[in-house]
């Protein structure tokens, strides 16, 4: 691997926010893959610095969306380590399920700071250089729950319909600067070590793959300025819609 202040010198960066074993691991490779620098962002290194090892330019950040002062040592960490970021896709996207009567105030704040607020801070820690680069790319992993609400999703569906709004509002603001802002709405079951335990009578075609979310991605920020996507849906063909 490339000492870390070299990497940015032949590589442009991709922040990849949330990498857990599906879509953010998934998402990492594909971008390693398309020629970038990877950062991986976590609560936690334990299992993303494994990953950047099998990565080339790529490297582990600690990073906690829903903590303001979180996101800005990392991306300070990332700036002096790897370069301005080209890329960032925000796959940060916890919450709690339950109705009116399961879930607390704390629980609907929670799901609101990592959701919303996350995205809103890490864009203001991005946007000056690619606005400067008049370049660069958001891509934002969204959920179906953005559009509706559901008995279970009290905390949950506000939280994304906040983040979509956002990211909304983003797209429009700066397109015109040469940044594409994208939403991908993923409508359906994320192919799991743990979905699979809990639903084995599942075939396999009734799974979102995270690679064809990652390669979805992927496509998005390569598109023509002149035919950009502002939301696409990652769905199997199984599921209700």
């Amino acid at each position: 691997m490339l000492p870390s202040h070299a990497m940015s010198d032949t590589k442009k960066v991709c922040a990849v926010i949330g990498v857990g074993p599906g879509n953010g691991a998934a998402l990492a490779r594909r971008f390693a893959d398309d020629g970038y620098a990877v950062a991986l962002l976590a609560r936690s290194t334990k299992t993303t610095s494994d990953l950047a090892r099998e990565l080339p330019a790529a490297k582990a950040f600690e990073c906690d969306v829903g903590d303001a002062a979180s996101i800005a040592r990392a991306f300070a960490a990332i700036r002096g380590e790897l370069g301005e970021v080209d890329v960032v896709v925000f796959n940060a996207g916890s919450g709690v399920f339950g109705s009116l009567d399961d879930v607390t105030a704390a629980d609907f704040e929670s799901a609101w700071r990592a959701n919303a607020q996350g995205l809103f801070l890490v864009a203001k820690e991005v946007v000056p250089a690619m606005k400067a680069a008049r370049s660069g790319a958001i891509v934002v992993i969204g959920a179906t729950a953005s559009r509706r609400g559901t008995p279970r999703a009290t905390a949950f569906a506000p939280a994304k319909a906040a983040q979509r709004s956002l990211c909304e509002a983003l797209a429009r603001q700066l397109g015109p600067a040469g940044i594409h802002v994208a939403l991908i709405i993923v409508d359906g079951v994320v192919d799991l070590p743990k979905t699979r335990e809990r639903m084995k009578d599942k075939p396999d075609d009734f799974f979102v793959k995270p690679s064809g979310v990652a390669d979805l991605a992927s496509s998005l920020v390569r598109q023509d300025k002149s035919a950009w996507t502002f939301e696409a849906e990652a769905r199997p063909f199984g599921e209700t819609w």
